[in-house]
This record gives C-alpha cells, structure tokens and sequence, in this order.
C-alpha cells in the first residue's frame, strides 16, 4: 500500500451550492463546460507506477461535458443530506479511517491501525462531519472539500444532484487542461518560480509536515491557482472518486489527483496520469469527489 493512498475497508467483522468567485469563468452551477476531442492519456514517465497501469501513452476521444470547477465542499454536501436524510457509510460503520496524527493522544491510543499503513487509524465516531472524529466539525470548513465519502456515497450524492462521477479519461482530459503530457496540471515543474501549486505532504512523511504550501490537512476548494480548463485542485489536496473499474478484476474503484498525504519520496501520485483505488465502502480523511453533467 502507498503511503498516500488511504486502506481499504477490512471485510465485515474487523477491524450548499459551492461559492462561486464572481467573474471567475464558472457557472452559477459549478460546472465547466468543456468541448471533448482527442488527447493523449497516461504516460511513459520514469517516475510512474507500472503496476497501477498508467501507461501506455494512447490517444482517447471524450464527447463534450460538463465538469464541476471544484470538488464537492462540505456544504454542498451537507445540502444534499439535509434534503434526503441520507447516511454514509462511515456513519453506518461507525468509523472510519483518520490521519493518525489528526487524531487526539487519548483517542489515538484506543483507535486501531492497519499493519501495513500505520499513519491510519480507524476512529470510531468520525464521519463527514467530524472528520477527525469525536469533537470535531467542519463548521469553518464549509469550502473544504467533503471527506470520508466512499464510492457509494459519491455516486448517491450524483443521483440526487442529477449528475454522475467522471470515467478516468474524461477526468484526465480534465485534469490537463489542455496540456499534451504535461506532468502537472499546470506543467512539468512542481513549483514554477519556487511558487506552490497544489496542497501536498512536505518535509518527512508521516512524521514531519512543514506545510510550506499552506496547508496541513483539506485547503479550500479554491486554493491556488486552476489549470488551462479553469478546475481548482487537480493535484493534491483529495483523492477523486471516479466511475468505472480500476481494472478487470472489478473489486476497487478509481481514484485521481493525490492528496495532501502525497510526497515525492514515496507516492508522486499528484501527477495528471498517477491512479490509485480502493474498495467502493472505504473512506477516508483525504478522499473526495467531484461531479460531471450530461451535455
């Protein structure tokens, strides 16, 4: 497991509308519309992962879509549960899992960890809307993206807005903004002129976090600057939920764009072709989704 990619689910038995800048190019319903055509998806980049099929470079076709300019926030999500009453599964389960240095000492010591990432902690109590479990709100996070979403919920919250998750090529034709195999959304520099992107790990991970970029956790889902196609967030601060299989087996999701957990030295999966995934239950504190519209 990658260290920024979140744990999948153990089996059963163990352990309002988004603010939209005036003048900003979006929607009044958040959505960008973008034309389709062919680009060129995945990549043959040497710092890439094989194993999680990126490659090989291939042209794709996408129809004309539309695509929400940033990911479902916190309030955005709260509209849809105030409307339908709905439950996430991190509610139905009773858990789920939290960076473990976001949760408290005590709280910590009593919440398990999976083996093979132990930066996790499945803490009782969190969901949504107390992200870092008991105590915890997203009361001044209203314009984070909403976290601890899984695919299930993700794709209920599209049935009821009456959209539905992106495939991965409409996401990656996205995400690129118009850039043929650029690595980032933005290029092929991290930080062009040593000016920060996108909401990653940096210092040691998990131990040390200096947040040069300006962030810790979840940044809003306007934070710096959006690429060519005008979306927020491509790169880093949540995984993206999106539809389809993450391959033949069809045992786990798609999942695109890294994550505030993500660092060069071990998972540079903040890179505009990096997939990763997970079970269509899981959740966690650094995955969320955004939405696309029919044209």
């Amino acid at each position: 497991m990658s260290a920024c990619c979140p744990p999948s689910r153990p089996e059963a038995g163990t352990v309002a509308t988004d603010q939209v800048r005036p003048g900003d190019g979006v929607g009044s319903d958040g959505l960008r519309t973008l034309p389709g055509g062919t680009f060129r998806m995945g990549t043959a980049d040497e710092d890439g992962f094989p194993a999680d099929h990126e490659g090989p470079v291939r042209e794709v076709t996408v129809g004309p879509f539309a695509i929400d300019a940033y990911c479902v926030t916190n309030t955005r999500f709260a509209e849809f549960v105030d409307a339908t009453g709905y439950r996430t599964e991190a509610e139905q389960f009773g858990w789920t899992f939290v960076f473990a240095k976001f949760v408290p000492g005590e709280l910590r010591k009593q919440s398990p960890r999976p083996e093979q990432a132990p930066w996790w902690c499945g803490v009782s109590g969190a969901f949504w809307q107390a992200p870092e479990g008991p105590g915890s709100t997203v009361e001044d996070r209203g314009d984070h993206p909403v976290v601890h979403v899984s695919w299930n919920d993700a794709t209920a919250y599209c049935r009821w807005a009456g959209r539905r998750l992106p495939t991965e090529a409409e996401w990656e034709y996205a995400a690129r903004g118009g850039l043929d195999q650029a690595r980032y959304p933005w290029g092929d520099d991290l930080t062009p002129g040593g000016v920060h992107q996108c909401n990653i790990w940096q210092g040691r991970f998990p131990v040390h976090n200096t947040a040069e970029d300006g962030h810790v956790g979840t940044a809003p889902v306007d934070a710096f600057q959006p690429n060519g196609f005008g979306l927020y967030n491509v790169s880093g601060n949540v995984w993206e939920w999106c539809a389809g299989w993450f391959s033949e087996d069809q045992q786990a999701r798609p999942m695109r764009g890294g994550s505030y957990l993500c660092h060069d030295s071990y998972c540079n999966r903040y890179r505009v072709a990096a997939r990763t995934s997970n079970t269509p239950d899981s959740s966690s504190g650094n995955v969320g989704f955004r939405t696309v519209a029919d044209l």
